[in-house]
């Protein structure tokens, strides 16, 4: 079985989840054998796309000419286009019929969530399987490391008492970054954190004006990689995510394999965790101001068991068995539909 995982556009999405995605099956297909590729002058029996701009459709059309069976993976939906960047709402329409062409024209689609999947079925149009399979985690990366927690607090100046919360995503409206700096207004002793960038031309009205009046103990490096990010997992006190839609949020898996205490907006994507046993959630800036004060002030150990617990069963080697058996029963699928 050899599969070609398609690439489009990594350069832009390289600091998306949707570029981290890529990078994730493609470590956790080579973890279990699998003959993968994304070269597309490579023979292939199999392609996965992980996006739905014009490259890949007109390759989508050439598989399908070819009888290469298509896999789609559905990172994007219509509510999470929404109240992203500058001017998502103008062009909408064009958007939503990029995720037609893709999804209607898979042999198959996976998503990273049952939430994601129950979006998906309501859109009236797709009619191939839809599978749920988590975009996964390497657990080993978010080890606990004393050197990438040094790399991590002299980057920033931080004393060892000093209390951290970290919030990680695009500078968009819909990841509640402007909810994360009113939290930080009302929290002065704190020091907040938002990892993560945007053009400035992007960025909505409503997202440059809470970067313009943020306070001061609100840091904002952009976008960083490596052993500090990976320190702020481990070192920080919390990670406030106030996203208003998701498919999945791989900062949240990331928090909870580093044991990170997680504090994330009650909306659907989460209905899979309980409130206070893997994650805390709240509805509002009040509740999570509450959730901040509880993870200064208390013991939040079973709290990250749990959500470790959960995040195992999500590695990225357990991932990659899952796509895996994906592929193989498409393929089988496929040869059974040619033979009858």
């Amino acid at each position: 079985m050899r599969v070609l995982l398609f690439r489009e556009m990594q350069n832009m999405l390289k600091v998306s989840g949707i570029g981290r995605a890529f990078r994730q099956q493609f470590k956790a297909l080579e973890m279990n054998g699998v003959n993968v590729t994304s070269d597309r002058s490579h023979p292939f029996d199999i392609v996965h796309f992980n996006t739905v701009f014009a490259e890949s459709f007109s390759f989508l059309k050439h598989a399908k000419r070819k009888n290469i069976p298509v896999v789609v993976h559905a990172h994007s939906t219509k509510e999470d286009f929404l109240n992203s960047f500058n001017f998502s709402k103008y062009i909408k329409g064009w958007f939503y019929q990029k995720l037609r062409n893709m999804y209607s024209n898979a042999d198959l689609i996976i998503t990273p969530s049952n939430y994601s999947k129950s979006l998906l079925e309501k859109y009236g149009y797709i009619t191939c399987p839809i599978k749920v399979v988590s975009n996964g985690i390497d657990l080993e990366e978010y080890k606990k490391s004393p050197e990438k927690e040094q790399a991590f607090r002299a980057h920033f100046n931080l004393k060892p008492k000093d209390k951290v919360v970290i919030g990680v995503g695009l500078l968009f409206e819909r990841k509640g970054l402007q909810d994360f700096i009113e939290v930080a207004r009302l929290m002065p002793n704190v020091t907040f954190i938002w990892f993560g960038t945007l053009n400035k031309a992007m960025q909505t009205k409503t997202i440059k004006t809470a970067i313009e009046n943020k306070p001061a103990n609100v840091i904002m490096p952009g976008y960083i990689a490596g052993d500090i990010i990976k320190g702020a997992f481990t070192s920080a006190d919390c990670l406030l995510f106030p996203s208003y839609e998701e498919t999945e949020g791989i900062v949240v898996l990331e928090a909870m394999a580093s044991r990170l205490p997680v504090i994330v907006r009650n909306i659907g994507v989460y209905d899979d965790f309980t409130n206070g046993k893997e994650v805390l959630k709240g509805n509002n800036n009040h509740d999570f101001i509450k959730h901040i004060t509880y993870c200064l002030e208390k013991d939040t150990s079973k709290l990250t068991d749990e959500a470790y617990l959960n995040v195992s069963g999500k590695d990225l080697k357990i991932i990659g068995a899952k796509l895996k058996g994906i592929y193989q029963e498409l393929l089988e699928r496929d040869e059974t539909h040619e033979n009858s």
